[in-house]
């Protein structure tokens, strides 16, 4: 998946720096759900469609640091002792909540060099600590720490639930492409996306849906980014309404046979969606605690044709069997582009 981030250091140097990348799937070994229960008679409409995902965090997210000149020529780093670290997520600076860095820029320069209290949160820990601001060479009180405060990317739109006006998609969480870490958000928008090309996957070398949320339309709220999926409300019904599938009952994972299956996807702007074979060559069925939950493999000649296999930008695309949607594409092995693993559905819908 392709992303575009920006990134503040807490100075005068209010430089946004936009960066493309790959949300990452999560490996962290999690509990999720001491057990499944059944899926009894919900139904689901399949999308299998290319979207936008913009996510906010809750705080700004602390992604680096740098040492930097000072107005009196010395070099400075006034984070260092503050037990601050990568991945930490600033909450609050002398009481007041910040939401994005643009607040934080200007709250420190209203500190005028003195000491300000700040709150951060590392994981689910709450830790507060004070740094000094410095005047940096342009005259504006810096302290030295790179932040982020939202995220954009593309991905696959899995599902449609009618009876909760739901969505889910990806099939794993987005991460922060420099800390590694789940994205801890507090809100964001899922839009519309326009493919641009298909770079074709190879051993070794992973391909990519390239796309644009440039004059996209909102779909829907994202409410929230867990390690199994990205889920929201629907806004928009009148474009989930053009875009659903035909609804089909949820499998649950008893259900699911090693054998033949279809994804469903879109790999142009064309409006339809296309179905192609693939293969389920093992089911985990005790596996209640990562989104690997089948290894699956492309044997569509078709679809290998285009993309090689399993590219990024298809994490989210629905599997379909008998009539039942048993599961989403999660990610790709590396040594081998047409295999990959997928979530159960009965997952995704917890």
């Amino acid at each position: 998946m392709k992303n575009k981030i920006s990134k503040k250091i807490i100075a005068i140097l209010t430089i946004i720096l936009f960066f493309n990348y790959t949300l990452v799937l999560s490996t962290t070994n999690k509990m999720y759900l001491e057990s499944v229960s059944s899926t009894g008679e919900r139904r689901v409409n399949l999308i299998g469609r290319t979207i936008g995902l913009k996510l906010y965090t809750d705080g700004v997210l602390v992604v680096g640091m740098s040492e930097f000149e000072g107005i009196d020529g010395q070099m400075y780093e006034p984070y260092k002792n503050s037990g601050i670290k990568e991945g930490d997520m600033i909450k609050t600076i002398n009481g007041k909540v910040i939401s994005n860095t643009d607040e934080l820029v200007d709250i420190i320069n209203e500190s005028d060099g003195q000491d300000v209290s700040i709150r951060y949160q590392r994981e689910s820990e709450e830790i507060y600590t004070t740094i000094k601001p410095v005047k940096g060479e342009q005259g504006d009180y810096m302290l030295g720490l790179w932040v982020r405060d939202a995220a954009a990317g593309l991905g696959t739109l899995t599902y449609y639930e009618e009876a909760t006006s739901s969505f889910a998609a990806l099939g794993h969480g987005i991460n922060d492409v420099d800390t590694n870490k789940l994205l801890n958000i507090s809100n964001g928008e899922l839009v519309t996306a326009q493919i641009i090309s298909i770079v074709k996957g190879q051993k070794g070398k992973p391909g990519e849906i390239r796309g644009t949320i440039d004059n996209s339309i909102s779909i829907g709220n994202i409410e929230v980014n867990s390690e199994i999926g990205v889920y929201g409300k629907v806004t928009n019904f009148d474009y989930i309404n053009k875009v659903k599938l035909e609804e089909v009952p949820v499998a649950a994972r008893n259900e699911i046979e090693e054998g033949k299956a279809t994804i469903m996807c879109q790999l142009t702007n064309e409006d339809k969606v296309q179905n192609y074979e693939i293969e389920i060559r093992k089911i985990y069925r005790l596996n209640y605690t990562d989104n690997k939950s089948m290894l699956i493999k492309v044997t569509d000649e078709k679809l290998i044709e285009k993309t090689g296999g399993i590219i990024p930008g298809m994490s989210g695309t629905p599997i379909l069997q008998n009539g039942k949607f048993v599961g989403a594409i999660t990610n790709v092995l590396l040594n081998d582009p047409t295999q990959g693993y997928a979530i159960f559905s009965d997952m995704m819908l917890q």
